[in-house]
Parts: C-alpha cells; structure tokens; sequence
C-alpha cells in the first residue's frame, strides 16, 4: 500500500513526468497568476478599495531628434488601456511619420522608464523618439 501521509521529495524526474496532483497544482497556479484580487476593510460601507492609479495617468511626451515640428505625444487613455499604439507624430512638420509602440512599451512609457523607438521613413528621413 502506498503511504499517502507523508510528504513526497520532488525529483528532476518528477518535474518531467508529474503526477496527477503536481499537474493540477501547476496548472491552478497558471491559471492564478494574473489574478487581481480586491479586497475591502471590515466595516467599511463604501465598497472595495480602488486600485491606484496607474503611473503616468496624464499625457506623456517624447522627445523627437533632428526635430522640425513633430510631436510625440501618448495620451494619459492611451497609457491606461495599455494596447498597442501607433502615433502620428506630424505636429507642425509639413510631412507625417508614425511610430509604433508595443503593450510592453506602453507599460514602460507608463512606468516613466526609457523608450527610444525609430519612426517610418517619410520625406526621406526618419526620426528617433525617446520617452523618459
């Protein structure tokens, strides 16, 4: 008979071929990780406590090397949705580029840490825009 009541060494072997519970538990904490959990004080009449704002809840601009006019700007909605972006950076510049930023960069932007991304080539040129 198996001895079910005490605990079980995990091996190398077992992380390659898991049981039928190591499998559920793994596939349970997968699940779990992305999770957010609300959780409100006893007492309290107004509802569950709201998450805080994210970082940069207000515009945020870049700056545009070689610069004649254009504007990078992302919108404090744009930040919060967290999607991909595509800015037109025309400004006051007689010719459009765009730039494309990636979720994870809308994250980084939104975080204030460093983005330097490249915009298209119009005009024969193409700009470097920089969000720090």
């Amino acid at each position: 008979m198996k001895d079910t009541t005490s605990p079980k060494q995990i091996t190398g072997d077992d992380l390659q071929n898991p049981d039928r519970r190591q499998f559920t538990v793994g596939a349970i904490l997968a699940l779990l990780t992305g999770v957010t959990i609300t959780m409100s004080a006893c007492g309290d009449d107004d509802g569950p406590i709201a998450p805080s704002p994210t970082p940069g809840g207000s515009n945020i601009t870049g700056s545009v090397s070689a610069n004649h006019g254009h504007s990078a700007v992302v919108t404090g909605a744009q930040l919060s949705a967290g999607n991909v972006v595509t800015l037109d950076i025309r400004g006051t510049a007689s010719h459009p580029h765009t730039v494309e930023l990636t979720v994870g960069e809308v994250q980084q932007i939104a975080a204030r840490q460093r983005v330097a991304k490249e915009s298209s080539t119009d005009d024969g040129h193409r700009h470097t825009v920089t969000f720090n």
